[in-house]
């Protein structure tokens, strides 16, 4: 009876902290652990990914799979991890500021222009405004991420062929910070920045708004089945992220560009470089690492989801509709108490 009475004092006071818990507070840790979750998950096929982005010549030549051989053989497992610290770093606070911003855009569309309808482009307008919002709060996280992630290090007095000796190697999150802000300063951080955003405005408005066009078409029924949901976001993804790709493979070598070889060419703006990789490595480089890609969205965007819907459930986060009642119904009370005043 005891244990029993102790279990239930322990729940009553986890529900108490859940219920004093603002709303945006509830989303944001949401968010963060379904981005932690599914970004581990994925990271083996994200640093092969970048290695294709970045390092063409390679890893190109060895294929997929040659390359998750290379990675093994000359770095061990952890290798499919490198520079995932600095991934969930980031991923984190993206993925807490991007669910939390995306729903707070939401409201505030819903309670300041009340004739712009619910329809896909609010999700539209809305996930674009929360991509943008969270990339700009962890830009550098992800510069730092890809750096780790370029440096193919090999075991001591093993020459990695195709590797370049004299390239900087980064000890860790804090040691590439560091270097780069010394080296660039503020700038060098956010060096790769406007193609981020070119890309992440349309990916994550896309996104939502594909997601919430195809859930219009499941019967009600359905709409919360979470493997139809799941379907759902993973083809939203999917789509959003095949229109956008090229920007993220300029974003990719921009961020990597003082890490390669001094006789390489140098980047400078988003469409400078995106002409050049075209013109000096073909095309086809601009969709670099994208069928990596598409096996690392579909479990990702699932992981995501599902883990968002079990964490707001959890939270007792409100639906997109209960929620904007509710804004609506504290804005009448405010209103109503205030002409009482």
């Amino acid at each position: 009876m005891g244990k029993k009475g102790e279990e239930r004092e322990m729940g009553m006071f986890f529900d108490g902290i859940i219920e004093s818990m603002p709303l945006f507070v509830k989303e944001l840790i949401a968010g963060g652990v379904a981005g932690g979750l599914a970004k581990t998950a994925v990271a083996p096929l994200e640093r092969v990914k970048i290695l294709f982005q970045t390092r063409r010549a390679e890893f190109h030549s060895v294929g997929l799979f040659g390359s998750f051989k290379k990675i093994a053989k000359t770095e061990g497992v952890m290798g499919f991890y490198r520079g995932n610290g600095a991934s969930v770093a980031r991923i984190v606070p993206y993925a807490a500021l991007h669910y939390m911003t995306y729903e707070q855009y939401r409201r505030w569309i819903i309670d300041s222009f009340p004739g712009i309808g619910r329809g896909p482009v609010l999700d539209l307008v809305a996930g674009s405004f929360a991509g943008g919002t969270a990339v700009l709060f962890t830009y550098p996280l992800d510069l730092v991420r890809t750096k780790l992630a370029y440096q193919v290090v090999g075991p001591p007095k093993i020459n990695v062929k195709g590797v370049v000796n004299t390239e900087q190697v980064y000890n860790g999150i804090l040691d590439c910070f560091s270097k780069t802000y010394r080296g660039s300063g503020l700038r060098g951080l956010y060096r790769g920045v406007a193609p981020s955003l070119y890309g992440i405005f349309p990916y994550a408005g896309l996104k939502f708004y594909f997601y919430e066009e195809m859930k219009r078409h499941v019967p009600d029924d359905q709409k919360k089945n979470i493997m139809v949901n799941l379907v759902c976001g993973s083809v939203a993804g999917l789509l959003g992220q095949t229109f956008t790709y090229p920007l993220d493979v300029v974003r990719r070598q921009m961020q990597v560009q003082r890490l390669l070889a001094s006789n390489s060419p140098e980047l400078k703006g988003t469409m400078e470089t995106l002409v050049m990789i075209a013109k000096n490595q073909g095309w086809k480089q601009l969709f670099s690492g994208l069928s990596i890609n598409y096996l690392k969205v579909v479990p990702s965007v699932a992981i995501g989801f599902t883990v968002y819907d079990m964490m707001k459930s959890y939270l007792r986060v409100p639906s997109h509709d209960e929620a904007v009642i509710e804004v609506v119904t504290n804005k009448g009370n405010t209103q109503t108490s205030s002409l009482h005043t």
